[in-house]
């Protein structure tokens, strides 16, 4: 047990049945944009006519407000009313989307999509923060991430056939429902930790700010390449049902190894070993999905892409959770998320745009490595 751990208050305890629902139900809303990058910005391509340019930059804006509010609210975790700060912004999510389906000019919607994200950011914050005081927080997390897995089942299946028969408009829709969803569940279910307000606000360990680095360098890698899965399908001649299958095949995946995996291994792996090798993993599937036009070699490749992503965040979350018991460090999870996300979907639609999707393998692997070093620094920090 670290030094840290030790220190914490008696009250730091399970959360509770009925609130760790909430949180498992808030955490697959607030994480929308892991399972729907592809479908969201080939919507915005396709269905709205935008260049891969603007779509992704549209992406970016809903990350970066849900990062800006991370920013603000997570070192106030132990200071807020987190269910309160929760419900109000998964509620302000959900009008902010539903809104967006009425648009189709690229002024209003990218103006709801900064709302939206920042409304989304500071509900994760909290419920982040709160799983962090639960008595293991990388078992609710990895918990957290199977439904995630099988929330995306459903989306991979369901939504691309809405799109289909309703339109672009429609996937605001379904947006909206989530969000609304997730206020409901945490007005009604949601507990705030106990013995949340008797944490002092310390400065961070210089450890959990390298983790948190590595971990921004990951999420920009996985949504660089992620949010064109879809698009660089079909460049590589992949026809649309095959790449749809992919797409499916991602959610069965999720939902079936990574968050399991992580929690039956989670006394048996050094979540630091786990760490540096995620980064690698990562970059090596991303030449592969960039750069190969086998569709047996590909798709395996893009169906364990977000995996590795869930598996190894899932072993940084715990890691964090034990660095700093105050919870703020992981209630800044959307923050190290999405800074990095926010700015992978320009990033790559402009690479792919000027210098071919093969540009953003090379990339990954430029990426992967800078993160390496940032996680090896902070096992020995």
């Amino acid at each position: 047990m670290s030094k840290a751990s030790a220190n914490a208050p008696a009250a730091l305890k399970s959360v509770g049945t009925a609130s760790a629902v909430a949180l498992i139900v808030a955490h697959c809303a607030g994480m929308i944009d892991l399972v729907a990058l592809p479908v969201w910005v080939g919507a915005l391509v396709d269905r709205f006519g935008f260049t891969p340019q603007q779509a992704g930059g549209l992406a970016t804006l809903f990350l970066l407000g849900a990062v800006a509010a991370s920013a603000i609210f997570a070192p106030r975790f132990t200071r807020m009313n987190q269910r309160l700060v929760a419900t109000l912004g998964f509620a302000i999510a959900a009008a902010a989307f539903f809104a967006a389906a009425t648009q189709s000019a690229f002024g209003p919607l990218a103006g709801l999509h900064l709302l939206a994200g920042f409304a989304t950011g500071s509900a994760l914050s909290m419920i982040h923060g709160t799983i962090g005081h639960s008595t293991n927080p990388h078992r609710l997390f990895a918990m957290a991430g199977i439904a995630l897995g099988l929330f995306g089942i459903i989306f991979m299946g369901a939504v691309p056939q809405i799109l289909i028969a309703q339109g672009g408009a429609a996937l605001f829709t379904t947006f909206g429902v989530v969000m609304a969803v997730a206020a409901i569940a945490t007005a009604l279910l949601l507990r705030n930790p106990a013995g949340v307000h008797e944490f002092a606000a310390t400065r961070w360990r210089r450890s959990v700010w390298l983790v948190i680095i590595g971990v921004s360098l990951m999420t920009f890698n996985q949504a660089m390449v992620f949010s064109f899965v879809e698009v660089m399908g079909g460049t590589h001649g992949f026809t649309h049902e095959a790449v749809l299958g992919v797409l499916i095949a991602i959610g069965v995946v999720n939902f079936l190894i990574p968050a399991p995996l992580a929690a039956i291994l989670e006394k048996r792996l050094d979540a630091h070993g786990v760490t540096i090798a995620g980064p690698l993993v990562q970059a090596i599937l991303a030449l592969i999905v960039t750069m190969v036009a086998v569709f047996p070699v590909w798709a395996v490749a893009a169906s364990v892409f977000v995996g590795v992503q869930i598996f190894t965040h899932t072993f940084a979350f715990g890691l964090l959770a034990r660095l700093d018991p105050t919870g703020r460090a992981v209630a800044a999870t959307p923050a190290m998320l999405m800074i990095g996300a926010a700015l992978g979907p320009v990033v790559g639609g402009t690479l792919g745009q000027t210098l071919g999707f093969g540009a953003l393998g090379i990339a990954a692997v430029i990426v992967a490595a800078v993160s390496v070093g940032f996680f090896a620094k902070a096992s020995r920090a």
